[in-house]
């Protein structure tokens, strides 16, 4: 397998401002609302995003808490953590969101899964399963919360 194999991403215009946009991504509480993968139950409020080092804490469909440690980040623009089950290293897989605005109310929005680094054999499954047209799923359900916010 190569690393183009590990490197998913789907991309969509949406007609919002980057800013309404960043909000949903960066504040946990709101992402099960739109997430594709039907993977995120809840997260508590107060966890929203605002810099490198940051960890906030996700509870899973299947009743899991995972800590994601943000690894990347520049408000209102792009976002990526690597999440990890609770008091342990991240296994190796990334979650990114990039945000291009095209002008005021429109934006560019990617959406990424890297699993490169992925070193968990547990995880392979479910990493090989995380297709573009899952990612697509979590940009056209974020479209629509940024679109009627």
């Amino acid at each position: 397998m190569t690393t183009d194999d590990r490197v998913v991403s789907a991309s969509r215009r949406i007609a919002a401002p980057a800013a309404v946009i960043f909000e949903l991504i960066a504040d946990p509480a709101r992402q099960p609302e739109w997430d594709g993968n039907d993977n995120l139950a809840q997260a508590a409020p107060d966890q929203r995003v605002r810099g490198v080092g940051d960890v906030f804490t996700m509870t899973l469909t299947l009743g899991a808490d995972r800590e994601n440690h943000v690894v990347e980040f520049a408000e209102g623009r792009l976002i990526a953590w690597r999440p990890a089950p609770p008091g342990n290293p991240p296994p190796g897989h990334l979650w990114r969101w990039q945000l291009e605005p095209v002008d005021a109310t429109t934006t560019v929005v990617t959406h990424t899964y890297d699993w490169t680094d992925l070193t968990d054999p547990e995880r392979l499954p479910r990493a090989r399963a995380t297709t573009a047209d899952k990612l697509q799923a979590s940009i056209d359900r974020l479209a629509a919360q940024a679109e009627a916010d």
